[in-house]
């Protein structure tokens, strides 16, 4: 029987780029509106590097690498196309990166609360998570209309933890870009970063608490800082 040495403690989990390989969806919905407009398609391993900012700088980067006018991409008609578009394709190719099931069901099986904190619209979030299976494994999935202010705000993190009955003192955030170590740092919380995401910054430079290569490590990342937690406690008195 698993020992349940995590109760108390929330795990806070990035959605795209974190928990799950989406780009060829996203970069998809991207190269029609480009198509739309008469423009280039992107390539995909460098719009790749676009999609932690969202579906609105998702466009702009688009349009800007393409030469054509940024009015074009704050188009709100092009946005709503782009949603449209993105909603009926979301799970084409998106999948769990290796290691994601196993390590969840590790986690709340330990006893840790599991929440996927995003900036991706809730609803898509929980259209995409439905669709691949994944919704089960957490407490809520949390995205900025859901709190008061997003990532890279502490705000986003502290009140999705404690919207599953989470203490932010004993939180852990797991995300792949500047957002998800902003949050975090602006929480006064642990962040693990993952490298095989998206994000302009290499993981590296952003410098968070423990660096990982895989999904699979996480599990062991956790325990390390949760180990760390403890430690500082008693030290304190």
């Amino acid at each position: 029987m698993i020992e349940q040495d995590l109760i108390g403690w929330t795990i806070a989990f990035d959605l795209d780029g974190t928990l799950v390989e989406t780009h060829e969806d996203l970069v998809g919905t991207l190269n029609r509106m480009l198509a739309l407009k008469g423009l280039p398609p992107a390539a995909v391993e460098e719009a790749s590097q676009w999609i932690g900012g969202g579906a609105r700088a998702l466009l702009l980067h688009g349009f800007e690498r393409a030469g054509a006018s940024t009015e074009d991409a704050r188009d709100p008609a092009l946005f709503e196309a782009f949603m449209a578009d993105y909603t009926a394709h979301i799970a084409d190719h998106s999948v769990p990166y290796d290691g994601v099931v196993e390590t969840l069901e590790t986690l709340a099986a330990r006893g840790a609360i599991l929440v996927v904190v995003t900036n991706k619209r809730s609803d898509l979030s929980e259209l995409l998570l439905g669709k691949i299976d994944l919704t089960r494994h957490f407490a809520a999935i949390v995205g900025p209309d859901r709190v008061s202010d997003r990532k890279p705000s502490g705000a986003h993190l502290i009140e999705a933890v404690k919207s599953v009955g989470g203490d932010p003192t004993r939180a852990i955030m797991v995300g792949d870009a500047a957002p998800d170590v902003g949050s975090a740092r602006d929480a006064g919380c642990p962040v693990i970063g993952v490298t095989y995401g998206y994000t302009p910054v290499p993981m590296e430079e952003l410098e968070p608490d423990v660096l990982v290569d895989a999904f699979e490590d996480i599990e062991e990342a956790v325990d390390m800082l949760v180990v760390e937690h403890y430690v500082a406690k008693a030290m304190a008195g």
